[in-house]
């Protein structure tokens, strides 16, 4: 029973064995289809990355090709923008230009109405008509205006003499430039009168007589004017006080500070010379009296002298006997105590030489605003108008240097005074000091010199 069971398990055993040997089989048969089909796999993916690659690469060298198409319509479209603005710019220049030309025009068509209204020929335009066929209409007629007046014509009238009476007699006109009159009683040129009456000119170059006698001259000699509806009057020469009115209230401003200036120079060259004196004539006076030490009669020479030199000697000399240090110490508080009074009016005078220039700057700059202010308002058509202006900008920049430059020179020049009586001061104390500490032996050789010399 024992041994069937144990044949039963031997039996079992070699069965397992050979259905495993069949199951391996067939494993590795299906392991080399799948195998297969990997391998196959493998080489359709390797097969398709390789296309996708190059079917990448050749999108994107067209890509790349159609950018670069981008980028040269792009720049060909900012140069057409760049043109465009261009265009645009000189478009909008050429209209305003345009506009500006019809304001000239317009500004020409009333002037020349105006013109031709004044001569008696009136000229109707409408606006509507086109700008040609109004400028053939006001051409025809200052041709025909220009017909009229042209030569010479004589006629009967009347004018001024030179003492302001009505003369009636002969007037050749020239034209409507130029007119010569003649009566019993006056002749010579006529120059306008205003509102269209003429006057005798003051010269009279003997043109009359020719026109009297009909005999043609070498030379004519007219008075040759514009209108004559303002008057023409002889030009007297510019005083002083209308020069300076035409610059305004900063041109008086100017001239009080020159004038205050100019005193102030004269008052400073009075103090300067009083307080001045010839130091070199007291050291020569107290020198010998100082030597020997006798300063109360060198004090008293000295109070036979006035200004600052001597006051800053005399009070050295009541010091000499203190020490060196201290004895300098008192001439230079002298000398300071003489300063405010020798250098009066001095920076006044340099503020004044300071101020004019700049007075002048502001009247320059106050000229120009008046001026802008009257082109703003009338334009620049009647420079009579701009004249007020322009006369206060160059007037009082020009009254500015004119006082600003002597008063600078001169104040500079009585500075440079008072430092040299300063100087002279402290020269003069120092030189009283070293007498009075000199030796003895050097004293007596100063009096040897002092002996031979006189």
């Amino acid at each position: 029973m024992k041994i069937s069971y144990i044949t039963t398990i031997f039996v079992g055993i070699a069965l397992t064995v050979s259905g495993m040997s069949v199951h391996a089989d067939e494993l590795e048969l299906a392991y080399q289809k799948e195998y297969a089909y990997l391998e196959a796999q493998q080489r359709n993916l390797m097969k398709r990355l390789e296309e996708f690659k190059a079917e990448s690469q050749r999108e994107k060298r067209a890509q790349s090709k159609q950018l670069d198409a981008l980028s040269r319509d792009l720049l060909v479209l900012k140069n057409e923008s760049v043109r465009i603005n261009d265009l645009v710019f000189e478009s909008e220049r050429t209209l305003e230009e345009t506009r500006d030309n019809r304001e000239l025009f317009e500004s020409t068509f009333e002037q020349a109405m105006a013109t031709l209204k004044q001569n008696n020929m009136p000229v109707m335009l409408g606006d509507e008509q086109p700008a040609d066929q109004r400028m053939q209409v006001i051409y025809n007629s200052g041709m025909e205006l220009l017909s009229e007046v042209s030569g010479v014509s004589k006629d009967k009238g009347i004018f001024f003499d030179a003492d302001g009476r009505k003369v009636t007699g002969d007037i050749y006109r020239l034209g409507q430039i130029a007119a010569i009159g003649v009566s019993d009683t006056a002749k010579g040129l006529l120059v306008p009168a205003g509102e269209g009456r003429l006057k005798l000119w003051s010269e009279d170059p003997g043109m009359a007589d020719y026109m009297v006698s009909n005999v043609r001259p070498d030379t004519a000699r007219l008075f040759i004017y514009e209108s004559s509806v303002k008057s023409i009057d002889t030009e007297a020469s510019e005083s002083m006080l209308a020069y300076v009115n035409s610059g305004g209230i900063i041109a008086w401003v100017i001239v009080i500070l020159g004038v205050i200036a100019g005193l102030l120079i004269v008052i400073r060259t009075w103090f300067l010379r009083a307080y001045s004196t010839d130091t070199d004539i007291i050291i020569d006076e107290i020198k010998k009296p100082v030597a020997k030490h006798e300063i109360d009669a060198a004090v008293q020479v000295c109070k036979q002298h006035k200004g600052s030199a001597a006051r800053v000697i005399t009070a050295t000399l009541r010091n000499l006997e203190r020490d060196r240090d201290h004895l300098e110490d008192i001439v230079a508080e002298n000398i300071l105590y003489e300063s405010p009074k020798i250098d009066r009016f001095s920076a006044l005078i340099i503020v004044i030489a300071a101020v004019a220039p700049l007075l002048g700057l502001l009247g320059t700059v106050t000229g120009m605003i008046s001026t802008f202010d009257v082109i703003t308002q009338y334009g620049t058509g009647d420079p009579k108008l701009l004249s007020g202006g322009i006369s206060t900008a160059l007037v009082t920049t020009q009254l500015g240097l004119v006082v600003a430059i002597p008063v600078l020179i001169l104040g500079n020049l009585l500075s440079g005074w008072s430092n040299r009586i300063k100087d002279d001061m402290e020269k003069a104390a120092l030189q009283i000091i070293n007498i009075y500490d000199a030796p003895e032996s050097i004293k007596r050789s100063d009096y040897l010199s002092l002996a031979q010399a006189v």
